[in-house]
């Protein structure tokens, strides 16, 4: 049984220029970043090599339509390295530009061509949630399908992770927290997932210590305290990244993909609507299976008892941000059951690493729960 992979090597640097010293550019390399980001600190580097930004192709997070625009461009200019500087929809798109071929993005996610890696991969993440940096997953709306896909195949390990806590400062609150919570999903998942083991467990387990003890800090001396924090952060969104890359994430995933592939609810928004109500059914369906280890865990974390291990951490977060109802985003009920069974029939890669057989009814019954 295979147990644990780490392709991507990992480096970090304290600071932009300091990484600039150390980091040669190339006339051959193809830069896809955040505009925001790359001009407030690469900009004024004059870069030899080709640059271009995500949101010239679209808004929001990566559909299929998106990326075939992309992928034209990547095969123009022909290059030989990849750098994504950026989230991970940044980091999603740039996995597919490594593959030589003409295939578009469509097939790609639906595993109907042969993946042939042609170039390397270098990423630079901007923000502390997707852990894509050093993952095998890329995710995209399938817009003839209306919901995401993953793609998890080992062709998408990036060569090289950089790491750079500077480049979140300017990361606003909203997407601070949002994505820092996406990071506490994504450990907590690959904790509770059949497949997690001894060795993404030391990964897991560490990632939600380190994201629960930041969060603790900034309810309590404000917002503002996250810039003490930001390699921590940085280091946990990490940390989760190697955990769910060797696991896999579970059915926290699985349900809010339908919310933000038609509503473009942003991911780590949309993971956190279903985070709290899912691991409450996982002890009401099986008090024994995995989450009485993760209440276990979360229990020291939060120093508090195990039976109000769910009611602290919402409070926890949602003193740094507020759930909403699913309506909110413009979901309407009969939708329920629509969405209810596109998760069946599309995400039976998420559902089966939950640590319970996740039924329609379970699903339809959380859609009905935070609608």
């Amino acid at each position: 049984m295979k147990l644990f992979q780490q392709k991507t090597e990992i480096i970090q640097f304290d600071n932009v220029d300091t990484f600039l010293k150390e980091f040669t550019f190339e006339s051959s390399d193809y830069i896809i970043a955040s505009r925001s980001i790359y001009n407030a600190y690469f900009k004024e580097h004059n870069l030899p090599c080709k640059i271009t930004f995500h949101s010239d192709y679209g808004k929001g997070e990566p559909t299929d339509t998106m990326l075939d625009a992309m992928l034209k461009d990547v095969r123009k200019a022909n290059p030989a390295r990849i750098i994504a500087i950026g989230g991970g929809s940044v980091m999603d798109y740039a996995k597919l530009f490594v593959f030589d071929g003409d295939d578009c993005a469509e097939d790609m996610f639906l595993q109907k061509c042969e993946y042939k890696k042609t170039r390397q991969l270098i990423t630079i993440p901007t923000t502390c949630g997707s852990g894509s940096e050093v993952s095998r997953i890329s995710i995209c709306e399938l817009t003839s399908l209306h919901t995401k896909l993953g793609l998890a195949i080992d062709e998408l390990y990036p060569d090289q992770a950089i790491l750079i806590p500077q480049l979140l400062s300017k990361l606003p609150f909203f997407y601070f927290v949002t994505s820092a919570i996406d990071a506490l999903i994504h450990a907590s998942e690959s904790f509770l997932s059949p497949k997690s083991n001894p060795y993404t467990e030391l990964f897991s387990k560490e990632a939600i210590h380190l994201l629960i003890h930041g969060f603790q800090n900034i309810q309590q001396h404000g917002e503002n305290e996250r810039f003490n924090h930001l390699e921590t952060f940085l280091r946990a969104s990490n940390y989760a990244g190697i955990a769910f890359g060797n696991t896999g994430t579970g059915s926290v995933h699985a349900l809010s993909y339908p919310l933000s592939g038609v509503y473009h609810v942003t991911h780590g928004e949309a993971n956190y609507q279903f985070f709290l109500a899912i691991l409450k059914l996982y002890e009401k369906a099986d008090p024994n299976c995995q989450i009485k280890q993760l209440k276990n865990l979360l229990s020291n974390c939060l120093k508090c008892k195990e039976e109000e291990v769910f009611n602290s951490l919402e409070n926890l977060l949602s003193s740094l941000l507020p759930r909403k109802p699913l309506k909110e985003y413009g979901m309407k009920e009969d939708e329920i059951k629509k969405f209810s069974e596109s998760v069946i029939q599309s995400q039976q890669r998420l559902l089966t690493n939950s640590p319970i057989v996740m039924t329609k009814e379970f699903i339809q019954g959380i859609y009905q729960q935070l609608f």
